[in-house]
């Protein structure tokens, strides 16, 4: 395998292992603006939460596509 393989898969493990910690982050907020809808600040940090997910969903599915090449290239070769 790569380096360059191996560096894609860590990406990935990485960026799921954040959607993980964001998707926690974004239930809590959620939470508080149950009993505090009116919040600006949760509302804030809501926006900017749902930016990281869409950030970090990208960079999931940039990370997923940058290995199939890989293992197709790889299964090419034998």
């Amino acid at each position: 395998m790569s380096d360059s393989c191996k560096l894609f898969k860590s990406q990935y493990k990485k960026a799921k292992e954040t959607l993980d910690i964001l998707l926690t982050h974004k239930e809590k907020i959620n939470l508080k603006l149950e009993s505090d809808y009116s919040n600006a600040h949760l509302h804030k940090e809501l926006r900017t939460v749902n930016m990281d997910i869409r950030i970090t969903e990208n960079e999931i599915e940039h990370a997923e596509f940058r290995i199939n090449e890989c293992e197709m290239k790889q299964n090419s070769l034998i």
